[in-house]
């Protein structure tokens, strides 16, 4: 029985891996991550300068989840890039994908290229923050705009290049756009904009006001955007959203998605959790009778 999977030329020996924004500056902590399994490692948003982020509080609990608006604090693109080195060789031979987040093509392309030349296996445009003003969701919702910065990253960056989209009208549209630009993968979907009120203060409880909704609560909504995408596409999927056991892991590969992140439930119960999902799927796969993990890509669309 295989679980290990292929995203455009990135092999990956397990389909699971972490979600951008829980894996700290820390290349212990990617140690920990691979250690449990995890079949590539995602380094935090990064821009061109340095960001210290949204004042505090940054997250709050919610039921079936939490909202968070950290800003997309990081040490900006030059440090970031001679810190990727530590990072690969702390976690071996498993592939280190940058992320990038920008407010215009121009910054989009220049950090990919610099996070290219630290070493980076691949790059991810974070195309779907939604609290990240003047970038991720407010440039990500166009369709366009969605096109034009992957076609001219990927024109200047020889590794892959994959689009992270979020919940809009459009989402579908976009990645048409996105694989049309040389995206050679997606991932669906990122946090939603949500926001709560303290209704003995009367004021919004995070230091942003508004955040992005994270955890089980948005698992459905990821479902339906990576079912309806994969139908339209076939594209290679990474599905994000809400995942927290081997069941709504298979889910989402059901659905289309090839890989899978993990990001709240790493939050509350340690890298513990990457190890329970593969044992959980491996453990599917045999009982259901399947001997590779690709026999079940999009199986719920087959007739």
């Amino acid at each position: 029985m295989s679980i290990e999977v292929k995203v455009s030329s990135l092999r990956l020996k397990s389909p699971v891996m972490n979600a951008s924004g829980v894996l700290e500056w820390s290349p212990i902590a990617a140690k920990k991550l691979v250690d449990a399994g995890a079949g590539a490692v995602v380094l935090k948003s990064t821009t061109r300068e340095a960001r210290v982020g949204y004042p505090q509080p940054r997250i709050v609990s919610v039921p079936g989840g939490f909202i968070v608006a950290v800003g997309i604090a990081n040490p900006g693109a030059d440090t970031v890039s001679t810190m990727i080195k530590s990072f690969k060789e702390a976690v071996g031979d498993t592939p280190v994908i940058a992320s990038v987040a920008g407010s215009s093509l121009e910054e989009f392309i220049e950090v990919s290229s610099k996070l290219e030349d630290g070493g980076a296996d691949a790059i991810e445009l974070n195309l779907s923050c939604p609290h990240f003003k003047g970038g991720g969701l407010e440039l990500g919702q166009d369709p366009v705009f969605v096109r034009e910065v992957t076609r001219n990253v990927s024109s200047i960056v020889k590794i892959p290049v994959i689009a992270k989209l979020g919940l809009t009208d459009k989402v579908v549209e976009s990645a048409l756009k996105a694989l049309e630009g040389g995206a050679k993968a997606l991932t669906l979907i990122n946090t939603i904009r949500a926001m709560k009120i303290d209704i003995y203060t009367k004021k919004p409880v995070l230091g942003h006001k508004f955040g992005g909704l994270a955890g089980e609560a948005i698992h459905p909504v990821a479902v339906r955007v990576i079912y309806e995408t994969y139908k339209e596409t076939r594209a290679e999927i990474i599905g994000a959203g809400g995942v927290k056991d081997w069941e709504t892991a298979i889910e989402l590969i059901l659905a289309g998605a090839k890989t899978v992140q993990v990001g709240s439930a790493i939050l509350y119960r340690g890298e513990q959790v990457i190890t329970e999902i593969i044992r959980g799927i491996e453990k599917y796969l045999w009982i259901e009778g399947f001997k590779n993990i690709n026999e079940i890509i999009g199986l719920a669309q087959r007739d």
